[in-house]
């Protein structure tokens, strides 16, 4: 169990410190600009939970596999080893796409939103087949990690993610976009789905 909690300690600490460090510095060494953001809102909003949420998860993300490593058992049902297999497949899709769809955003990468800056509008590679592959992938190597370290701490941090993804997008970044970007973006969510390919397309403009 230790061999399978140090694969995801390690998997985990490896991929934050891509997704975030590397590629800041990548951002900073093409624009100058690291592309942190922030909390957006006030302490109580759902734009400053989604924030607080979101550090949460990366935190739990971590303590998850070093609960393990200190002696939390698993969850019922959760024994063998098939299941760690499948979430150590499932987490390196993750990170591989995590990675993909960073790049794909180019110099428009950020994490945060600030409502006086305008990027241009991302719609090649992967985002041509959901709006939101860099939040998709995270939760997918979340995923794929829980189930590799799959007890109490890696669920609520899994939960965690989804909720501060799900605020993200639909209270800070897609008004951000629409007022940004206007019948450009309306007309890219009307093709294109918010998480999955398909699923989530806004309604075609009167």
């Amino acid at each position: 169990m230790n061999a399978w909690a140090w694969t995801a300690l390690l998997l985990y600490l490896g991929w934050t410190a891509f997704a975030f460090g590397v590629r800041a510095a990548q951002q900073r060494h093409r624009t100058g600009d690291t592309g942190f953001r922030g909390i957006s809102g006030r302490p109580g909003q759902p734009s400053w939970w989604a924030g607080v949420l979101f550090v949460a998860a990366l935190l739990g993300g971590a303590a998850a596999p070093a609960a393990a490593l200190a002696g939390l058992g698993p969850l019922p049902g959760t024994a063998g080893p098939a299941l760690r297999w499948t979430g150590l497949a499932i987490a390196l899709a993750g990170l591989a796409a995590t990675a993909a769809a960073q790049t794909n955003m180019g110099t428009s990468w950020r994490v945060g939103v600030d409502t006086g800056e305008r990027t241009a509008l991302v719609t090649d590679g992967l985002f041509a087949h959901v709006r939101n592959p860099v939040f998709t992938a995270m939760v997918t190597a979340s995923l794929g990690l829980s189930l590799i370290v799959p007890n109490w701490v890696s669920l609520v941090a899994l939960a965690a993610l989804v909720t501060a993804i799900q605020l993200q997008v639909r209270v800070v970044e897609e008004p951000y976009l629409t007022t940004a970007h206007g019948p450009a973006y309306a007309r890219y969510t009307h093709r294109t789905g918010r998480f999955l390919p398909g699923i989530g397309r806004s309604a075609p403009s009167p």
